[in-house]
């Protein structure tokens, strides 16, 4: 199931080293999250500071995006939050 982004917020999450955004099946907000290491997989020279893992994100978003359809259909209605692995890339 391809889910929409109309959300264009994303957040840096310091304690985990990820980056959250959302995306909506129907009615159903989805959370997601991507590492570290998945964002140095899609721009191996981005800075370790919070605006690094922004700017990343930023950068791959339509593929971000695409991963995070997959991972949502792999993983079946069952649950609202997903992490977006490196290996997913």
């Amino acid at each position: 199931m391809k889910l929409n982004y109309p959300n264009p917020c994303r957040s840096f999450d310091a304690s985990s080293s990820r980056v959250c955004f959302w995306g909506y099946g129907s009615t159903i907000e989805i959370s997601f999250f991507v590492g570290m290491d998945a964002l140095k997989r899609l721009c191996p020279d981005m800075s370790d500071a919070g605006s690094g893992f922004l700017q990343a994100f930023d950068a791959a978003l339509t593929r971000i995006h695409e991963v995070a359809d997959k991972v949502y259909a792999r993983g079946g209605k069952g649950s609202y939050a997903y992490t977006l692995a490196a290996e997913d890339f």
